[in-house]
């Protein structure tokens, strides 16, 4: 089992203005899936998400991930357990502007203190495998919006990341390119040892997972089985 949530639960606010995000909630997911996590607006998918990812501290409940009870932790190991577990892909790509596509992916690896040579060379093996050979040295102001989220993408697992994250990744992305890199993560990301979530509006999408887990008001409401 890759993760697994237990009555987890958060709250926003004090007093009459107090709202619950997360409402004792329960999730498992597997080694070998991708899972996407689908909802309207404030239902809660991102609360859920920072909290299962060792982001958000929940107010009640627990959060295993091959495991561990991640927030039995302290800061320091938790912060080590994310950078060495999880790889999270956000929205906006996040990519630094001045650096080069292969310097932006090799961030995880300098932050676990590699070598700068020894960290390229694997950013930009990174890079071939999400089809951008030959573009470590370009900026991200000259790459499209597939080719940046691919970036993200190879960032997100050069540090070889058991569970990755991807927060609406094809938001900003048409959708004949949101489904290129749906297809390709699930065919060249996905594997029996790493298990993927997906925070999505994207219905066009939904071929790709083999979960979707539905949110409406801080509760999961539903489960579907996807591609087999």
């Amino acid at each position: 089992m890759a993760i697994s949530a237990t009555n987890l639960t958060k709250s926003f606010g004090e007093g009459a203005t107090r709202m619950t995000a997360v409402d004792n909630t329960d999730f498992v997911a597997h080694f070998g899936e991708m899972v996407f996590i689908v909802g309207p607006s404030g239902s809660g998918k991102t609360t859920f998400l920072s909290m299962i990812s060792g982001i958000l501290r929940p107010d009640a409940g627990t959060v295993t991930v091959k495991g561990c009870d991640i927030w039995a932790l302290d800061n320091d190991q938790l912060a080590d357990f994310r950078l060495n577990t999880i790889g999270f892909v956000f929205q906006d790509y996040h990519l630094f502007t001045r650096l080069t596509s292969a310097e932006n992916v090799a961030i995880p690896l300098i932050l676990k203190q590699q070598d700068w040579d020894t960290s390229l060379a694997a950013a930009n093996q990174c890079l071939e495998i999400v089809g951008l050979k030959g573009f470590g040295k370009t900026l991200p102001v000259k790459l499209s919006g597939g080719e940046q989220q691919r970036v993200a993408i190879a960032r997100a697992i050069v540090g070889s990341p058991e569970i990755l994250i991807l927060d609406e990744p094809t938001a900003s992305l048409d959708g004949d390119t949101g489904k290129m890199v749906i297809a390709f993560v699930k065919e060249k990301v996905l594997s029996a040892s790493r298990c993927i979530l997906i925070v999505t509006h994207d219905i066009r999408i939904n071929e790709y997972a083999d979960r979707i887990v539905h949110m409406e008001d801080g509760r999961i409401t539903g489960l579907d089985k996807g591609a087999q």
